[in-house]
């Protein structure tokens, strides 16, 4: 079979596609890659709470070391930054996360990372894809006998990551505000370094290993952070919620009253704290599905701001090459000046909580803030799991400028870098775009408020099933 990497690695479904010998092939191509990079080739490898994790990286690290690349692996579950976060302090010349990040539990899947700490380049993408053979054999070496001969090292990514932290946040300013936060880990790859890092502040939710994930997609989404909601609008302490996916590179948040804060607010929040109370200056990078809001807080603040295809890999190769302030995505992939240019779901968390330690501030007075420069605006996405043919269908209709309107909303102008965005009056909009990593057409929306945005991608949805 064919092996492809999607948006962000590839993914399958475990013991159809995602087996041992499916997962040696593609470390087989990747260990070619990296010698062909460098005359000392090396790889960070961990993995996060998936069924088989240690198992397929195990079979990862026999492959690499069989072919001369020297192996730095982390025991146990991390979190993909912080494999990101090796690769960097630890010099590798790239490196390898088995995750399959917010998909089903039935799928697992292989991440690549690269030197500078994060996603790896679409074009070296492609050349490890090449490099894939049909099949390959698993050695028998031992991984005990790999490191006696020095091609294997255990090295403990979690610490390095809790230093990193230590060196970069107000960590006491954090602890000792007298706030209470809430964090649900979804079964995640986040679980251990938040007890860690935030003892005494945090009350738990979903904080133990379940490959399974009782059966709910580790997506930090309203719609699957329903009993963490409630959790926090039935307590009397806590004052801001989030949450992490699977390997803990995304976020999703709540204030005091359980209410959602999407991606969109946190980049807006991000920028605002950097920009107006820390001083930081550089570009936006943001990818198309998230808000013009955006747009209007960068001029507001005189940053430029760039607009990317739908993918944190076309976020980070900005990052990488210019000074940027914050790069992020509409489904909680978030980065920002000062760490590494890796979506950082915990990251983004300390920088909240260190902002509203700061300044004494609710998360929801801080949103008030945003709002008095861009206005106010409420999102939300439906993911449709619809038959190929009507998916097909819709792309069609799209791409040969078929939908005019959705119901009474008139399109005023559509923009199309990666899926389909259309415009209509007071600021709304729509966007549909078919899924890179899963079989679902998303339809996106923005509006004045909840109210307002669920009526526009009902009428969407509507228009686009009929």
């Amino acid at each position: 079979m064919e092996i492809k990497f999607g948006t962000d690695g590839w993914r399958a479904i475990i013991a159809q596609e995602f087996t041992t010998d499916n997962v040696a092939r593609v470390a087989y191509a990747t260990a070619l890659w990296v010698k062909q990079i460098s005359k000392h080739p090396s790889i960070t490898i961990g993995h996060d709470c998936r069924f088989g994790g240690p198992l397929f990286t195990e079979v990862s690290v026999k492959v690499l070391c069989a072919h001369g690349v020297k192996v730095f692996m982390h025991r146990g579950i991390c979190s993909t930054p912080m494999v990101s976060l090796g690769c960097k302090k630890l010099d590798t010349t790239a490196g390898v996360v088995i995750t399959a990040s917010h998909n089903p539990h039935t799928y697992n899947g292989f991440k690549l990372k690269s030197n500078y700490g994060g996603p790896t380049t679409p074009a070296d993408i492609a050349k490890v894809e090449a490099l894939i053979p049909s099949h390959i054999e698993i050695p028998n070496t031992t991984l005990e006998e790999y490191e006696q001969k020095g091609l294997l090292e255990i090295v403990d990514l979690e610490t390095l990551y809790f230093n990193h932290v230590e060196a970069s946040f107000d960590m006491n300013a954090i602890r000792n505000c007298g706030l209470i936060f809430g964090y649900d880990a979804m079964y995640g790859a986040g679980q251990r370094i938040t007890r860690r890092l935030l003892p005494s502040n945090l009350v738990y939710l979903h904080c133990d290993e379940n490959p399974g994930f009782h059966g709910q997609a580790p997506e930090p989404l309203h719609k699957n952070l329903l009993e963490f909601s409630s959790l926090i609008k039935n307590s009397t302490d806590i004052e801001f919620g989030f949450a992490n996916d699977g390997d803990a590179d995304r976020i999703g948040c709540y204030d005091a009253d359980g209410n959602f804060i999407d991606s969109h607010h946190v980049i807006l929040l991000l920028i605002h704290y950097l920009h107006k109370y820390k001083g930081m200056t550089g570009k936006v990078a943001i990818s198309f599905t998230v808000s013009d809001k955006v747009k209007k807080l960068c001029e507001a603040y005189g940053l430029p701001c760039e607009v990317t295809p739908v993918g944190f890999k076309y976020v980070c190769e900005i990052m990488v090459n210019e000074d940027v302030l914050v790069g992020g995505e509409e489904s909680g992939g978030i980065a920002i000046k000062g760490h590494i240019p890796e979506r950082d779901g915990v990251w983004m968390a300390l920088v909240l909580m260190e902002f509203m330690a700061k300044t004494g501030k609710s998360i929801r007075e801080l949103i008030e803030e945003v709002y008095a420069i861009v206005g106010a605006f409420d999102y939300d996405r439906y993911d449709l799991h619809i038959s190929e043919e009507i998916k097909q269908k819709v792309i069609s209709n799209c791409k040969n400028n078929s939908y005019k309107n959705f119901g009474n909303y008139i399109i005023e102008r559509k923009e199309d870098i990666d899926g389909w965005k259309y415009f209509f009056e007071d600021g709304a909009w729509t966007m549909i775009r078919a899924s890179g990593t899963e079989p679902v057409l998303r339809v996106y929306g923005e509006a004045k408020d909840r109210e307002k945005v669920i009526a526009l991608l009902d009428t969407v949805k509507a228009t686009l099933l009929s």
